[in-house]
């Protein structure tokens, strides 16, 4: 099993290929400060991680940036502090904001010479456009929660998925490699989908969960890189040198 052996790259977006963590506290954080929360970065996204989980399961058809309204609420009453209206919106409407891994960019435009490039995301269409200009390529598909009506790691999401391509691009799942950070929204969905997986370990030497809940299952991937430029690298080597 090699990384040339794909002819596809499905990617989840957020926590892989855009820096959400550093994007959702630093739109947390000026709310947390005025409301005299003194939650550290590492409270904060696990606290995010429980309350969108379980709002996502509970609301799979709601578009995300109203989950995340819901989820600024929860925290609200979490830490016992207020959300109105208007910091709730304005925490919805943030996904645009949140940076690209330094990475990512350069790396995808790399990846686009060599594989279809497709995204399969707990988003709606809405807010993904303001990341995906801060990637810098034209992606071959993208299938986000919106269109599917379910979020990761519901198997809905990667059937949708794997149908789409075959009908569309003419892909089969023999032929995807899956890409992605979280364990629990990806990982163990995907490879018990019968997907190749590749964990993009961005979390590598830091403690806790970060913004994703635990995965209540092992992961088994097939790949791992703790960076999109290690992945690169790592493509690079099998094809039999850094130049190619």
């Amino acid at each position: 099993m090699k990384l040339t052996d794909y002819d596809v790259l499905t990617f989840d977006c957020y926590g892989t290929l855009i820096d959400w963590e550093e994007g959702i506290f630093a739109a947390l954080e000026p709310w947390l400060h005025r409301q005299g929360v003194t939650a550290g970065p590492g409270e904060v996204l696990e606290t995010f991680a429980r309350y969108e989980t379980q709002q996502e399961a509970d609301t799979p058809g709601m578009p995300y940036r109203e989950i995340l309204e819901h989820v600024h609420k929860g925290l609200a009453a979490h830490w016992g502090v207020a959300s109105t209206d208007r910091d709730a919106a304005r925490f919805g409407a943030s996904v645009g904001d949140w940076p690209a891994f330094a990475d990512s960019a350069a790396a995808l435009r790399y990846l686009k010479r060599h594989y279809k490039l497709v995204i399969l995301s707990n988003v709606d269409r809405e807010s993904f456009q303001g990341s995906n200009e801060k990637l810098g390529v034209t992606f071959d598909a993208i299938y986000t929660a919106e269109d599917i009506g379910s979020y990761k790691p519901d198997p809905a999401n990667f059937a949708y998925m794997v149908d789409r391509l075959r009908d569309d691009l003419g892909v089969g799942k023999s032929t995807i490699l899956h890409t992605a950070q979280s364990l629990f929204h990806d990982h163990v969905p995907a490879a018990a989908f019968g997907l190749a997986t590749n964990w993009i370990d961005r979390r590598h030497g830091r403690e806790g969960p970060g913004a994703t809940v635990a995965p209540s299952a092992e992961a088994r991937t097939d790949f791992r890189a703790e960076s999109m430029a290690d992945f690169v690298e790592q493509h690079r080597a099998c094809l039999g040198g850094p130049g190619r």
